[in-house]
């Protein structure tokens, strides 16, 4: 824990500008197949929780949404669903 705690960073998310997807961001998307609408923000590890839309900067579906921007498709292989492709609309 002290580790951690040594290595933290505090990011300002409201200090975070550009199109592309990063940390921080909140990230709207659209199921290709069933067009279900989800929201998330990219979050740390340890802040995560995807019940309440807080997706883990290490989970395959962040990692997929890095550097992408408004329009742009991701696909990824989910354990149980799996491939899904999303795009970006927000």
């Amino acid at each position: 824990l002290e580790d951690k705690i040594a290595r933290a960073e505090v990011i300002d998310i409201a200090n975070l500008s550009g199109k592309d997807v990063k940390f921080g961001a909140t990230v709207t998307l659209v199921d290709d197949e069933t067009d279900e609408k989800v929201t998330y923000q990219i979050v740390g590890v340890d802040e995560a929780d995807i019940k309440k839309g807080l997706l883990s900067i290490i989970s395959p579906l962040a990692r997929a949404l890095i550097g992408k921007s408004v329009g742009d498709t991701c696909d990824i292989s989910t354990p149980g669903k799996g491939h899904k492709s999303y795009e970006i609309i927000e």
